[in-house]
């Protein structure tokens, strides 16, 4: 079917930001915009640029990004404070619930089990990425990237709980399933990622599941894969899976529902 006409300039548009991007190391919206790349072009300002950056990192276009950009941490910053992004995750529980509302029929046996990632599904690590203004600032980006200050933070054990999830995850305790945590945290966390788990609300799960030595030689996607698939070998039916990154979601030994929480602070792989 051939495209209006109507829809000839906004392609075009996206096509010149791609080629401007791939030229350009140090491309950023604010000199496309003062360029000749965007004369005679519908309108197109900062807030349309990063709100389409979110929803394409949302959609798995944008990959392997180390940080936000720049121009974009204020859009950023505010949808992760918003009543948009808790209503976002609460749709997301909401469309979980009523998958097993319409899927559960003869009820659950022991093997029945639905597994959680952690960070930014269970407990919140925005205040750590705000401190380092998500890495936007060229001040910033060694601090937002460095894994040793992120688990510093961790171990103070202040995570917040996301915003719904609790009430989920209690939902999906107290219908009977076996809940797996299977978190890209290492094992040196695990007794930091208990207390702040059960500081918030969480307890009651089945296996805490965390990096060990051996497992850092595989990437997340391949890491949490297995361990859904030595479940799967233990009789394990796997419901449902939720997370916020899609390296929690992809590979084999798929959940029978995955779920994805919205997160366009970082990207893991």
């Amino acid at each position: 079917m051939a495209l209006s006409p109507s829809f000839s300039i906004p392609i075009l548009l996206i096509l010149s930001i791609s080629i401007t991007i791939s030229a350009s190391d140090h491309w950023n919206i604010l000199s496309f915009l003062s360029s000749n790349n965007c004369k005679n072009t519908l309108s197109f300002n900062l807030k349309n640029y990063c709100e389409s950056w979110r929803m394409n990192v949302e959609l798995h276009n944008i990959l392997d990004f180390d940080v936000i950009p720049g121009e974009c941490i204020n859009y950023i910053s505010k949808y992760m404070t918003s009543s948009q992004y808790k209503a976002d995750i609460q749709r997301a529980t909401e469309e979980a619930s009523l998958f097993l509302t319409n899927n559960i029929i003869h009820g659950f046996d022991d093997l029945d089990a639905w597994i959680f990632d952690i960070d930014d599904t269970l407990l919140s690590t925005l205040p750590y990425y705000q401190k380092y203004h998500f890495g936007g600032d060229d001040c910033c980006k060694e601090e937002k990237t460095n894994r040793v200050l992120l688990e510093a933070w961790m171990e103070e054990e202040n995570a917040p709980a996301v915003e719904h999830m609790v009430r989920f995850y209690n939902e999906i305790k107290e219908r009977g399933f076996k809940i797996f945590l299977i978190s890209s945290r290492g094992e040196h966390l695990r007794d930091a990622t208990i207390n702040n788990l059960i500081k918030v609300g969480y307890h009651g799960w089945a296996q805490l599941i965390l990096r060990c030595e051996d497992d850092e030689k595989q990437g997340i996607e391949d890491y949490k894969a297995n361990q859904r698939k030595k479940l799967m070998k233990q009789g394990y039916h796997l419901w449902g899976n939720i997370g916020d990154q899609w390296s929690s979601l992809n590979g084999h030994s798929y959940a029978r529902r995955s779920f994805k929480l919205p997160n366009p602070m970082y990207y893991e792989a």
